[in-house]
């Protein structure tokens, strides 16, 4: 009756997904665009030709971007492989944050205020949150890209020994089979094996040759249980009539 329920579960969440992923994209453009026109600036304030202004918050800010898809990726690569992408997607994010910090509090300086007026500090901190937020929405899309792909592990882990519980009670045990496990002995059987089994010395019942004569047949049988038989069958033989002769 559960397998309606396990089949709808991996639907239920795609909807929030993928309004997740809309979100998270939206706000990767706006933030985006913020750090862009931003960069673009100083661009054009280091002197690069106005033309090729256009391309350099693309280095900086793609790079952010690019570098945190590869670190998901890469997540099981040698940790010196991971370190060395991390420095540079966290020297790449620093530059961007310099910069448009830098470009924030200096047109603060140079500016007339009429209306309202902050200080060098808090317009800097205002100016870092576009490349933080483009950093944190690339990584929050692809971590949110990849879930559905990934299989539900609370499903997994209860879905998957139930069948292999089955099988395996379904499989048929085959005694004496190489490595195959034995079915446990009965005490009665295991006592009318145990009168089979050749007598030790001084003619008592033999631990070792009742064990082998009920392994023999394919059977299982624990230590106590062994015990017991060789009680029972010494037992008998205390109890059985000696010839006078």
């Amino acid at each position: 009756m559960s397998s309606p329920t396990i089949a709808a579960a991996p639907s239920a969440p795609l909807p929030l997904a993928t309004a997740i992923r809309t979100g998270v994209s939206l706000l990767a453009v706006a933030a985006f665009a913020l750090s862009y026109d931003a960069l673009r600036q100083m661009a054009a304030a280091s002197h690069i030709h106005r033309a090729l202004t256009y391309a350099f918050p693309l280095v900086i800010d793609g790079f952010i971007a690019i570098g945190i898809g590869a670190l998901l990726v890469l997540r099981t690569a040698p940790l010196s492989a991971r370190l060395y992408v991390s420095a540079l997607v966290g020297v790449a994010t620093a530059t961007s944050i310099w910069a448009n910090v830098l470009h924030a509090v200096r047109l603060n300086q140079q500016t007339r205020h009429n209306g309202l007026a902050l200080d060098d500090i808090t317009v800097g901190v205002i100016s870092a949150i576009a490349p933080l937020a483009l950093a944190g929405a690339v990584h929050f899309y692809l971590l949110v890209a990849r879930r559905p792909a990934t299989p539900d592990r609370h499903n997994t882990d209860d879905d998957v020994p139930e069948p292999l519980a089955k099988r395996e009670a379904e499989t048929p045990q085959q005694p004496g089979r190489p490595g195959g496990k034995q079915p446990s002995v009965p005490l009665e059987q295991a006592v009318a094996i145990g009168r089979t089994a050749p007598l030790g010395r001084a003619g008592r019942a033999s631990r070792r040759n009742i064990e082998k004569a009920v392994r023999d047949q394919g059977f299982g049988i624990s230590r106590s249980r062994l015990d017991e038989v060789k009680d029972l069958l010494q037992a008998e033989l205390d109890d059985a009539p000696t010839g006078t002769g």
